[in-house]
């Protein structure tokens, strides 16, 4: 494989499924006509069988070889979404880190996203339906949670010198109180992602 196919792969390992136009406008956006070049080269990353394929929709979805994901999975336009988050984003300039969906103890915050972007770490919720206000607020309880206990301070992205605790951004459906926290919070949907990038 050349350096485009295994980043390639490594991005839907990532992101754990993308689609064929996604692909395409990460990968191939220097190429004349990115959607048959990207077709080429997933047709013989499928062949040689370094990811799968679900061929169930218009446009061809792509998973890990190893079949951690099902081709069936309720998350699948979840996962689609992040990506797509990351694809505008990038756009204006390319996370130093971006982690799907990371791991913290029990009780703690589950962000869709964490990201180290314009020098600055955040949490990133990606909403694809409207949360009660009962839910949202138990959602930023467990950030409050997060923040008191100090244990952002032990992780690898941290400087020495300066502790920060990471903004949280709340993208896609909805908008919601907030109320005063210690940590700040932003909220766009898809079409205000444009205002919070270029602000920040």
């Amino acid at each position: 494989m050349n350096t485009r196919d295994k980043a390639i792969v490594e991005d839907i390992q990532k992101f754990r499924v993308l689609s064929r136009d996604l692909i395409a406008d990460l990968h191939f956006q220097n190429v004349k006509n990115k959607v048959t070049a990207a077709n080429y080269v997933l047709k013989r990353l499928r062949r040689d069988k370094y990811i799968s394929c679900s061929d169930d929709r218009r446009q061809y979805i792509y998973f890990p070889a190893d079949g951690a994901i099902k081709k069936d999975s309720t998350k699948i336009p979840h996962f689609l979404m992040i990506a797509d988050f990351y694809k505008q984003i990038a756009q204006i300039e390319k996370p130093r880190v971006f982690i799907v969906e990371p791991k913290y103890s029990k009780g703690m915050p589950e962000p869709d996203i964490f990201m180290v972007w314009k020098g600055m770490a955040w949490h990133v919720e990606i909403q694809r339906s409207l949360y009660s206000e009962k839910q949202m607020k138990e959602k930023l309880i467990r950030y409050d949670h997060y923040f008191l206990s100090n244990e952002w301070h032990k992780e690898e992205w941290q400087r020495e010198d300066k502790k920060i605790f990471p903004y949280l951004w709340i993208s896609g459906v909805g908008k919601y109180a907030i109320g005063t926290r210690s940590y700040r919070v932003f909220q766009t949907d898809v079409q205000g992602m444009s205002e919070l990038t270029m602000r920040k």
